[in-house]
């Protein structure tokens, strides 16, 4: 069935299938269940019975009732509003040197964070990690180490904490890990969980994203911020104009 084609006329109104799709898409996330046939027959009837509703208004004059005008006044002035209010941010026109510029000067908002792959063994004394760290430095596998002393979840893993990103872990934990090398092994490091053996296996550095990966976030940005400076900018000079009590 093509979008033009006719489902119903109501006193000679046609009403096609095109119209009915576009009445579910407007229904959002709600209309998606509607998007089949038997769906899409459902709606046709409800605007069918809509039209019907819209004529015998008609013709009982509930165009002119005072009600319906009132609330057809206030419905006009509330579109008007947004009219007039998306007319002027329209003129707000950002262009890819406006935000090359913002990107050049602001470089550091667009680093990614330091992220790690690393294991630990995690226990309660220091004494205890200090046995264990000198067991390690004798040759003991680490992973076997963490299976039989630490007191993380991870032991089972042999101490294996995944990957993760700078700001995942506490203070004490990252500080180490940032000033560690590939491969080693480093501790005992004090936090408010315990005492940690930490071996680093991945780092990598932050780096700063490429203008091309930033820039339709930055125009957004801009574009956000010079219409919200146009509107109260505009809001100050017709409050000039027009006569404003506030008691509040």
């Amino acid at each position: 069935m093509s979008d033009s084609k006719v489902m119903a006329k109501v006193e000679g109104k046609e009403l096609t299938k095109g119209e009915v799709q576009e009445f579910i898409q407007l229904m959002g996330p709600q209309g998606a269940q509607l998007n089949n046939e038997d769906g899409i027959k459902k709606v046709a009837d409800e605007l069918v019975n809509q039209e019907l509703m819209y004529l015998e208004a008609k013709e009982k004059g509930y165009d002119e009732d005072p009600e319906f005008l009132k609330e057809v006044e206030r419905i006009k002035e509330q579109q008007l509003k947004q009219f007039a209010i998306n007319k002027l941010l329209r003129q707000v026109d950002v262009q890819e040197e406006d935000a090359k510029k913002y990107y050049e000067e602001h470089k550091d908002q667009f680093q990614t964070k330091a992220n790690f792959k690393a294991a630990h063994i995690l226990v309660e004394e220091e004494d205890v990690a200090n046995k264990v760290l000198e067991e390690i430095n004798k040759g003991k596998d680490f992973g076997e180490a963490a299976k039989e002393y630490s007191t993380c979840p991870s032991k089972e893993k042999g101490g294996d904490l995944g990957q993760f990103a700078q700001g995942q872990m506490v203070p004490e934990f990252e500080k180490a890990l940032l000033t560690q090398e590939i491969g080693e092994i480093a501790g005992p490091v004090k936090s408010q969980f315990g005492y940690h053996i930490i071996r680093l296996d991945e780092k990598n550095e932050p780096t700063t994203m490429e203008f091309d990966q930033v820039k339709n976030q930055i125009i957004q940005q801009i574009t956000l911020r010079k219409q919200q400076e146009l509107y109260l900018e505009k809001c100050k000079e017709l409050q000039g104009q027009y006569k404003v009590e506030k008691n509040y």
